[in-house]
């Protein structure tokens, strides 16, 4: 069944407080309870929520049902609410506050304990007591300053029966805080030997899970850049041509139809159609490509690339949201909030991660109280508390969001862009590549690429001859030959006594005398011989190219030979295809001699010719057949019903809009390699998301057992839950840092330089 497109509806709203994948599937069980909700996911990384709805359900609603769970949302739109930067900012401070109070604490407790000479100086000068005071002091001042937000998000999970990483954190610090309060104040209640006090643990764990936040909302800062990147090129003005003068006025009150001026190094600010003038444009920002393009009249300008040299005026066609800019950061936005398939392994896992979590730290509670050495409830406590700290899910949760932002982010620049981030998944598990061929093989526009003329004459008088008459002509062969003598400089004439013989070719009168130009069945009725061109013809018409024969005044003076050529980008981006292991399909309306000559030529795999425009479903599900995941790339309207077919489709930038919007993937160029450099990232990006799944379940596995003192009884190991709460930090900013390593990947270099240089990446 073809793909569909588009949702009924949906909505995007900001979600805040989570902290961890398991904050992920709470915020999602709440927005599918929702009567309406077809289906919601929650990106931890953007901290966005994408619902897709079945029938019309108000926004009022949807954020009630997210703020019962304990997690506020807001509209997207909402400019209101602080924006990510303050959140980091309010991070900082925490932080800072947090490392000021933390390190007296540290230092002098960790300093007595590995140097004795410190030791004793302090129980004599300070006192023991008076140290426990002062640590009491300091650490209070850290759980309920800066480490009051853990109690603001965690209790209110717990009480709902729902605990998140907040609530972890909340438990074990305030166990190890509790704990020392009563050792410090009532000593006696305490089982004889275990009086001590841990103010350090929770201090130095609230700072350190608070660095780890900091440190994350950096790097997811760096993740969303591509969106930054995209939004720094929208213009803020435009100049409008109103009554005769120009106006400078605000983008948004530009209106369609009205004529606006650009000026050399000005940015664009809408689309629309030169009018009058023309420029080089710099376009790399919509086709990753660095050379300018030139505009004139007629052409169309895209908002937000930069005019290089010239003066031009322009007609609005788009505007706002309807403007390619605007859709290429739609596109990147939904892209970055989707899932992928490999997502749905992590949100079961998480779903009940953190409950059995708890019960993992009761229980090592429980057996060090029930078997440990004495003193028990010391163990007891220490033990169950680095179990609540370092079994945070928090990697699990940012390792394959961070992934997609900073890959679909990477393809952008590059002008790729993933319409959903599940083609990233799709496209690395692609088989065959299926390809169009007109517009996406070739340049789609015919043209002349061969002359051959009898001995004698002035081939470019007769070209000029020949052009003259097909100027009268509507075909596109008939443009291309005209084309051809105007890039030579050639005046064209007028003709006379012009006349369309149907199926044949072309009669007309000039300077006195009669040309024919047609196919070698009117030569043949005229009776004129065009033995001296056959060898020729037989060469052309093996490689599938369109032959018209001359005759001037009843003799054949020319041979031209009509194709629609080959985009340089093609042969290099087959060869790719093939070096990734894909078969290659060519599907076309040609004729089977003409498809399979340039078939040959390019070293194609298969060939499915004389397909009319409603055949291509049909091709696509034939090569579907045995389960084979086909990847479709066309460019016209008539490729959309295919690209919806095909497992992913990808739809070359330059086609129509239908085409695009029927796509998973866009090329915002022609460049057939693009294709390629998707693949390649494509399986850079999941061999990135398997890379941090590996080391978040791995640390959490390997971890969770040593932090419940595994190997105390064999090794007398212990993990402080000082230690456990710096491992859990490292643990989340290692999976950002190597999602970030994918801003390197070298998209647009030559395929040996590519490979090369990847590996690095993966």
């Amino acid at each position: 069944m073809p793909k569909e497109p588009h949702p009924p509806s949906s909505v995007t709203l900001n979600v805040e407080n989570m902290s961890c994948a398991s904050c992920v599937a709470r915020v999602e069980k709440a927005f599918a309870a929702v009567d309406g909700v077809e289906r919601a996911q929650v990106n931890l990384a953007t901290g966005k929520a994408s619902i897709q709805l079945n029938r019309e359900v108000s926004i009022e609603r949807l954020i009630e049902a997210s703020t019962q769970a304990g997690y506020p949302s807001r509209p997207v739109e909402d400019k209101g609410d602080q924006d990510d930067g303050e959140a980091t900012r309010q991070l900082r401070r925490s932080l800072l506050v947090a490392t000021g109070l933390t390190l007296p604490i540290f230092v002098l407790d960790m300093g007595s304990h590995f140097i004795p000479a410190f030791h004793d100086w302090l129980a004599h000068t300070v006192g023991t007591q008076n140290l426990w005071y002062l640590f009491f002091a300091l650490a209070s001042v850290v759980q309920f300053g800066p480490g009051l937000r853990f109690y603001r998000k965690g209790w209110p999970a717990l009480l709902r029966g729902g605990p998140d990483m907040n609530s972890l954190v909340m438990i074990g610090t305030s166990a190890a805080w509790g704990y020392s309060v009563v050792a410090t104040f009532a000593a006696g209640v305490l089982p004889e030997g275990t009086a001590n006090v841990y103010f350090e643990a929770s201090a130095v764990i609230i700072t350190l899970v608070l660095l780890g936040r900091y440190l994350e909302a950096i790097a997811r800062g760096r993740t969303s850049s591509a969106i930054r990147k995209l939004l720094s090129l929208q213009a803020k003005k435009a100049r409008v041509l109103r009554d005769g003068k120009e106006v400078e006025i605000d983008i948004a009150e530009v209106r369609i139809g009205e004529l606006l001026r650009v000026r050399p190094g000005e940015r664009i600010p809408v689309d629309g159609d030169i009018d009058d003038g023309q420029s080089f444009i710099d376009e790399s920002m919509i086709s990753g490509e660095p050379i300018p393009v030139q505009k004139g009249p007629g052409d169309e300008v895209v908002g937000g690339t930069v005019n290089q040299s010239g003066s031009f005026t322009f007609r609005a066609t788009r505007i706002g949201d309807d403007t390619v800019l605007a859709q290429i950061i739609r596109m990147v936005e939904e892209a970055q909030g989707s899932k992928l398939p490999i997502q749905a392994l992590v949100d079961r896992v998480t779903a009940y991660f953190v409950p059995a979590v708890i019960a993992a730290a009761l229980i090592t509670f429980g057996i060090w109280m029930g078997f440990g050495p004495t003193p028990a409830l010391t163990f007891a406590l220490v033990n169950a508390v680095a179990v609540l700290i370092i079994a945070c899910p928090c990697a699990m949760g940012l390792a394959t969001p961070t992934s997609i932002m900073v890959g679909t982010g990477k393809a952008a620049e590059s002008g790729i862009l993933f319409r959903r981030g599940d083609a990233l998944q799709m496209l690395r598990d692609a088989e065959v590549i299926a390809l169009d061929k007109t517009g996406t093989l070739t340049l789609g526009q015919p043209r002349l690429t061969d002359y051959e003329s009898a001995e004698g004459e002035d081939r470019d008088t007769l070209l000029q001859l020949i052009a003259s008459v097909e100027r009268s002509s509507e075909h596109p062969i008939a443009r291309a030959i005209v084309r051809a003598a105007e890039d030579k400089g050639l005046s064209l004439h007028d003709s006379s006594q012009f006349e369309s013989l149907t199926g044949l070719g072309i009669r007309a009168q000039i300077q006195d005398q009669t040309l024919e130009i047609g196919s070698a069945t009117l030569m043949g009725e005229q009776s004129i011989s065009t033995e001296r061109f056959d060898e020729a013809a037989e060469q052309h018409a093996n490689a599938g190219k369109s032959l018209l024969y001359v005759a001037v005044d009843g003799k054949c003076r020319a041979l031209l030979a009509v194709s629609d050529p080959i985009k340089e980008s093609t042969d290099k981006a087959i060869a790719r295809f093939h070096g990734e292991g894909l078969k290659v399909v060519m599907i076309t309306g040609d004729n089977e001699r003409t498809a399979k000559a340039i078939a040959s030529e390019l070293k194609i795999d298969e060939v499915i010719a004389n397909v009319k425009p409603d055949g291509k479903v049909k091709a696509v599900q034939q090569l579907q057949q045995g389960g084979r995941k086909v990847a479709f790339v066309g460019d016209g309207i008539n490729d959309a019903p295919a690209l919806a077919q095909a497992d992913i489709g990808i739809a070359i930038g330059s086609g129509t809009d239908i085409a695009i919007e029927s796509a998973e993937v866009v090329l915002m160029s022609d460049d057939l390699g693009k294709v390629s450099t998707a693949i390649a990232l494509s399986k850079a990006t999941l061999r990135n998301i398997r890379q941090n799944l590996f080391w978040a379940f791995a640390y959490n596995t390997l971890l969770i057992p040593v932090a419940a003192g595994a190997l105390y009884p064999a090794f007398g190991i212990l993990l402080s839950p000082v230690f456990a709460a710096g491992a859990m930090a490292a643990s989340s900013v290692c999976v950002l840092g190597n999602a970030l390593r994918l801003k390197r990947f070298p998209v647009g270099k030559k395929k040996g330089a590519e490979d090369a240089s990847s590996a690095r990446y993966n």
